[in-house]
């Protein structure tokens, strides 16, 4: 008597091993990410991997799901795995050269797209551009925008030039690689300066998540022993570059606003300081402005 013919993989019984397996590896997104890999290992988007549910595999098919199945264990983001991350309805290229942009960082753009006007030129900052999210969509959003982007890594600079042709917006938005202010070749006095600067405390490293502490770049997540060292500079040095009643907006941590609300309050050039919060309750974005 011959034994019976394994049960052919399909979508459906795949997708159901992935999920439990990602659960039982600790992955706070299993089903999300599954679908999210069969659909890049498929070339396909979630919707149709929805619609083939019952299609058997091919044993190609099989060999690449499972490569990223790999990956996926040792807890490489699904990010960096399919290449891109959405934000603000657009899919943004990232790479371990750019910190991934998160739903967070959604509420300075709200902010910013209220402060800049549809029908005028408007002269924009990007600081600690990374993957350029902020300034891309800024730019997308505002067809009369200016914008102006930096970052420290020159790498990152690759990703966020990248972005931009994506987007159509590369002859607007001008990139140049420095530290903060540094990196600007010349004065300028801008309308909107906007940041998403490193912000997390260097001791609070161990207990972040396997997918950020080993994946995402230090430069863009670390800022000295209270996680403010960029963002004490940054105020500091922004009313030398503000236009007189332009706007100061950047993320900041879980905790943090109230303490940089008052240093802030101490600075002789910033006034009207307040904090937003994001869509889970968090002062998340600090506005101030140049008197």
């Amino acid at each position: 008597m011959k034994p019976s013919p394994q049960p052919a993989w399909t979508i459906r019984s795949l997708l159901a091993w992935m999920t439990q397996d990602f659960q039982a590896a600790g992955i706070a997104t299993p089903r999300l990410d599954a679908e999210i890999l069969i659909a890049f290992a498929l070339g396909c988007d979630r919707v149709r991997v929805y619609l083939d549910l019952d299609r058997p595999l091919t044993p190609e098919e099989l060999v690449a799901v499972r490569a990223l199945v790999v990956r996926r264990r040792k807890r490489e983001p699904v990010a960096y795995i399919v290449g891109q991350r959405e934000f603000y309805q657009r899919a943004f290229s990232v790479s371990p050269a750019v910190l991934i942009p998160r739903p967070d960082t959604e509420t300075l753009i709200e902010r910013a797209l209220e402060l800049m006007p549809e029908d005028k030129p408007v002269h924009v900052l990007d600081l600690c551009t990374g993957s350029g999210a902020i300034a891309v969509t800024l730019a997308a959003e505002r067809a009369l925008a200016e914008v102006h982007a930096t970052d420290l890594s020159d790498a990152a600079l690759s990703v966020a030039r990248d972005n931009a042709a994506r987007h159509g917006v590369a002859e607007r938005i001008r990139f140049a690689q420095g530290d903060l202010f540094g990196a600007l070749p010349e004065r300028v006095l801008y309308d909107l300066i906007v940041a998403n600067p490193p912000y997390i405390r260097a001791g609070d490293a161990p207990s972040l998540a396997p997918e950020i502490r080993l994946h995402e770049p230090e430069l863009a997540l670390f800022a000295g022993e209270d996680g403010l060292a960029i963002i004490e500079r940054l105020c500091v040095e922004v009313g030398g570059w503000l236009a007189s009643g332009g706007t100061l907006l950047f993320e900041l941590g879980a905790g943090q606003a109230e303490g940089v609300m008052a240093r802030m309050a101490a600075l002789f050039e910033l006034t009207g300081v307040r904090a937003h919060r994001d869509l889970g309750g968090v002062l998340r974005v600090i506005e101030a402005r140049r008197a």
